[in-house]
């Protein structure tokens, strides 16, 4: 892992300020959703991408019914022979 030189300290309400210079270089303007998760006994924040529920695609994917679906698997989904029923 490779070192930047900058050091940020937690607030208060636990927060910590991404530099300027960071932000710019990963294209990571105000509002940018963060994924934030742990590898090891490191920290890891990574630009949050939808996922296909079904194949973990990040490419041509859309929002049906809350759920996010590539445009492959939603094609797969309409050759299914089977009808949905209202529960």
């Amino acid at each position: 892992m490779k070192s930047t030189g900058i050091v940020r300290q937690i607030d208060n309400a636990g927060r910590i300020v991404i530099p300027m210079e960071l932000r710019k270089v990963f294209d990571m303007p105000t509002g940018t959703p963060i994924e934030i998760y742990t590898e090891g006994d490191s920290i890891i924040l990574h630009k949050y991408q939808n996922k296909c529920e079904f194949c973990g695609s990040t490419e041509k994917v859309n929002e049906f019914k809350d759920k996010i679906v590539c445009s492959n698997c939603l094609n797969d989904l309409k050759g299914l022979k089977t009808q949905c029923r209202n529960a």
